[in-house]
C-alpha cells in the first residue's frame, strides 16, 4: 500500500512537472528554429515544424520596436516594483500598528484591486488619466506621459501584493524587538531601519518578487493604461500577432523569461544558504549543552 502509494505521488509529481515545463522548454528550444525558410512568418502553422538551428531570432531582439520594448519593459518593472516595495512595506508596517477594526478595514480595501478583474481595472486607469488630461489641458498644462501613466498603473496595482506578502511575517516578528531597540538607545527611525527591516526582510524580499513578477506579466493594464507611443513587451506581442507581418518572434518569451528565473535562483540560493547556516548553529548550540 505505501509502496503504490509512492508510486501515485511520483506519478502526480511527474505529471505535475510535465505539463508545466514541457511548454517552456519546447519554446526555448524552438526560439532557435529558423523561420526564414518556407513563408519567413512565426505562426502556429510553421511554430512546429523544425527548419534548422540559427541565432537569428535572437538577433532580431536586438535591433527595431522588439529590442525598445524590452527596455521599456523592464524599465517599468524595475522602477514600479522598487517604488510598490517601498510604499507596500511602509503600509504594511503602519497596518500592523492599527487596532483591529481599522486594520480590518484597511486589509479588505487593500484587497479589492487584487480581486478585481484586470479589464476592469485597465479600463479604470483609462478613464483617470483620460480626466485628468483633460484637466491639465484646460489648464494648459502639460499631459501625463506614456511612460508616466504605465508606472503609475503598475505601481498601484502591484502595492497590495507587497502589503499581503510583508503582512505575515509583520506577524511573526515581535513588537519587542522594536521597544527593545529603542531602550537601546536608538531613535525611531534606526530601530526600525537596523531592527524590524532587517527581521521582515524575507518578506519584504517576496513582495518585490511578485511585484517585479505581476509588472513583467501584466498585459490587460498595460493596454489600456498607455496610448502605444511606450508599448511594454505584452503589448508589442498582441501587435505583432494580431497586425504584424512577421508574427511573434519565440525568443521573445525565452529572453523575459531568464530575468526571472535569475531572480527566482538568487532567492532560493540565499534561502537555502540561510536554512543550512541555521541548521550548523543548532548543531553547535546542541554540541555544547551535550547533545540534549
Amino acid at each position: 500500500m505505501n509502496k503504490l502509494r509512492k508510486i501515485l505521488k511520483g506519478s502526480y509529481l511527474s505529471l505535475l512537472f510535465f505539463f508545466l515545463y514541457i511548454p517552456i522548454i519546447y519554446l526555448i528550444v524552438y526560439s532557435f528554429n529558423d523561420f526564414t525558410t518556407g513563408s519567413g512568418r512565426v505562426v502556429y502553422s510553421n511554430l512546429g515544424r523544425w527548419r534548422g538551428f540559427t541565432t537569428a531570432n535572437y538577433a532580431a531582439l536586438l535591433r527595431g520596436d522588439a529590442f525598445d520594448s524590452i527596455l521599456i519593459t523592464l524599465e517599468i518593472a524595475i522602477i514600479s516594483s522598487i517604488v510598490a516595495t517601498l510604499i507596500g512595506t511602509a503600509a504594511a508596517i503602519g497596518i500592523q500598528s492599527m487596532k483591529r477594526r481599522s486594520r480590518t478595514l484597511v486589509l479588505n480595501v487593500s484587497q479589492l484591486p487584487m480581486v478585481n478583474p484586470d479589464l476592469v481595472t485597465g479600463i479604470t486607469f483609462m478613464m483617470l488619466f483620460a480626466f485628468v488630461n483633460s484637466l491639465l489641458v484646460r489648464m494648459n498644462m502639460a499631459k501625463i506621459d506614456d511612460m508616466l501613466r504605465l508606472l503609475i498603473a503598475h505601481i498601484s496595482f502591484s502595492i497590495p501584493y507587497v502589503i499581503f506578502s510583508v503582512l505575515p511575517r509583520m506577524k511573526q516578528s515581535s513588537d519587542m524587538l522594536y521597544e527593545a531597540a529603542l531602550d537601546l538607545g536608538c531613535t525611531p527611525i534606526q530601530a526600525l531601519w537596523k531592527a524590524v527591516i532587517p527581521d521582515i526582510f524575507p518578506g519584504i524580499t517576496s513582495g518585490f518578487i511578485m511585484a517585479f513578477t505581476m509588472s513583467l506579466d501584466d498585459f490587460v493594464v498595460s493596454y489600456f493604461a498607455g496610448t502605444g507611443e511606450h508599448s511594454t513587451l505584452s503589448v508589442y506581442i498582441y501587435s505583432a500577432a494580431t497586425k504584424g507581418s512577421h508574427g511573434v518572434n519565440p525568443a521573445l518569451a525565452t529572453i523575459i523569461f531568464i530575468p526571472l528565473v535569475a531572480l527566482l535562483l538568487a532567492v532560493n540560493l540565499r534561502n537555502i544558504r540561510k536554512e543550512r547556516n541555521y541548521e550548523i548553529q543548532n548543531k553547535k548550540v546542541k554540541m555544547k549543552n551535550g547533545g540534549k
